[in-house]
Formats: structure tokens, sequence, C-alpha cells
């Protein structure tokens, strides 16, 4: 379970993670402490379920042959629905709605690998030695080009009858939130309309700007201009903030969390915590508390981490708290 490194050492593999993307399927082997060690990515075959899952099993198969390990514990994050008990997926940027990826690895490869959530991995991950560490009830939420979360309640992703996610996304965004906004229903991919994600993730900040200035900006513009004084890009990433404490608010009354763990792209931005948490505040209801609001500790990683970590769990080995 060895891999060479630099020099004369070598560096233990305890584990290896799989994360599954519309753009990329990126391979991450992880050490001792449960550092990075190697990564491997690859562009995410979207012609049809063959070509991904043939691409799927290429980079499972580089984790085997680098760590030397036939029986090396593999998570593997995919985004969307896996269903816990036919294994049959479905999901809106790869190719797997209506099959069984599980199997189907499993019978080119010889061997069960642990799968997941990508979003619910993320959580998981943050609860145990990330941002959310100590905390009993953590949601994951990642703010990238789309709108998604993960939960764990102590230390543990809880039972999903459908292997959902927490897909705050496709709830709809409150009616006064909009009209204080001056924003129209939008339509959502999922089909349904006016969707959390379409205003909250990062395509969402974009399309805010275009129809608050009346031009296409994308979100690190947006972010960027109002950085350096700009009022309209500020005025636009006002509402933005006003409309994402509308989200952590729905998290809250949903599912009262602790500890809520930022993540995506948008969680990047310079000052967003000094945003949000004022915004969050004004919103609460009643008495209740304010519940932690961080970023993540382990950034990009952090989902093939909570993967590979939920691997080593159905390996039947003990997961480190740090």
């Amino acid at each position: 379970m060895t891999i060479p490194r630099e020099g004369a050492h070598r560096t233990e593999i305890r584990c290896g993670a799989i994360d599954l993307g519309g753009t990329k399927i990126e391979a991450r082997l992880f050490g001792a402490e449960m550092e990075t060690l190697e990564t491997q990515r690859m562009p995410t075959p979207v012609g049809d379920f063959d070509s991904f899952m043939a691409g799927l099993a290429h980079q499972t198969g580089w984790l085997l042959e680098r760590a030397g390990n036939p029986d090396l514990p593999i998570g593997i994050g995919i985004p969307g629905l896996m269903d816990p008990e036919t294994g049959v997926c479905f999901a809106s940027n790869i190719p797997v709605s209506g099959r069984n990826v599980r199997d189907a690895l499993r019978q080119r490869l010889g061997r069960n690998f642990t799968f997941g959530n990508d979003c619910m991995s993320f959580a998981y991950s943050e609860a145990h030695g990330g941002a959310g560490e100590g905390f009993q009830a953590v949601v994951g939420l990642i703010l990238g080009t789309g709108l998604a979360a993960g939960f764990c309640v102590d230390g543990r992703v809880p039972p999903r009858h459908n292997g959902m996610a927490v897909e705050i996304g496709h709830v709809g965004m409150p009616a006064h939130a909009l009209s204080s906004a001056g924003l129209p229903v939008w339509p959502c991919g999922c089909g349904k309309s006016g969707c959390i994600e379409r205003y909250v993730s990062g395509s969402g900040l974009a399309a805010i700007g275009r129809h608050v200035l009346g031009r296409p900006l994308e979100a690190a513009e947006i972010v960027e201009s109002s950085a350096k004084g700009d009022p309209d890009a500020t005025r636009v990433l006002d509402i933005w903030t006003g409309l994402a404490a509308e989200c952590l608010l729905v998290l809250q009354l949903v599912l009262d969390p602790d500890c809520i763990v930022l993540g995506g792209g948008l969680s990047k931005m310079d000052g967003i915590l000094d945003r949000l948490t004022p915004a969050f505040r004004s919103r609460l209801l009643g008495h209740t508390r304010l519940p932690a609001l961080v970023l993540a500790r382990h950034g990009d990683s952090s989902g093939a981490r909570g993967m590979a970590l939920l691997a080593l769990d159905a390996d039947g080995k003990e997961t480190p708290a740090g």
C-alpha cells in the first residue's frame, strides 16, 4: 500500500476516492493522515453510459494500480440520486439516469466500492476533522454553479429513504423575498420554477446581475467589481446576500443545525461570512439562536475526502477525528 515519493521516502496510501462531476472525474489518493498524495483528472465522458463507465473504471483502476492494493478502500461520490436499495441513479449532468452504476462497476472490476452522494460526503468530511468538527448537527452547503447541501448528525450520515442529499436548491424561494428584490420567478432545469438554486448559486448571482443591470456578467465579475467599489455590482451582491440568507433560514427551519459549513466557488468570496451573518441574523424566527456559520476547512478536496472516510468506515476501519 505504498508508492515512491521524493527521494528514498515511501508514503502509506490509506484510501482513495473518486469525485464524479459533469466536467471531470477526479481520482484522489489519501495518506495516513488523510492528506492528498496524488490526484488524476480526466474529462467526464457524457456521450453515453458505456463511455461514462469506461472513464469511471479507468480512474478507479488507476487508484488501485498506484496503491498496489486490489482491496484499497475507495469511495465514489456521485451527484444526484442513487437509490440505496436498487442502486439505480438519477442525475442531470452525467449519463447515469435509470442505470445502476454500482453494479456496473462491480462487474467491470470484480469488487465492491462505497458509493455516496457528493454533498453528503462533503458534510461528512467537514464534520470529521473539518470546520464542523465538534458540532452535533452539521449542514454542508455547496455554493457552486448549482446549489445543494449535505447533512451529518452526531458524526454520521443519517439514513435517506431515496438516497437524496439536502436538495435545498430545489425548494422554492419565498415569494416575499423575490418580491422585495424585484425579481421574477425563473424556471429551473428541474422542471419547476422559482427554485432557490436559480438565485443563490453562482449562475444565479450572474442571472441577478443580468436582470438588474441589463448586461451579461459572470458571478466572478460581480464579486470583483463590488470589491473595487462599483455601486451597481454591490447592489447586485446585496440582493444576492438577502436571498442567500433566506436559503440559510430555510435550512435552519427544516434541519435546525448548530453549524453550517460553506463550500463551493462562491464561498471563496472575500468577506462572505461578514455579509451573510447579519443578513441571516435579521431573519431568525423569534428568539432562535444563530448556528455557527463557517468556511470549509478542506476546500475543493473535501467531498472526495468525505467519500474516502466513508469507504474506510465501510471497510471496518476507524474514521479519524482530526
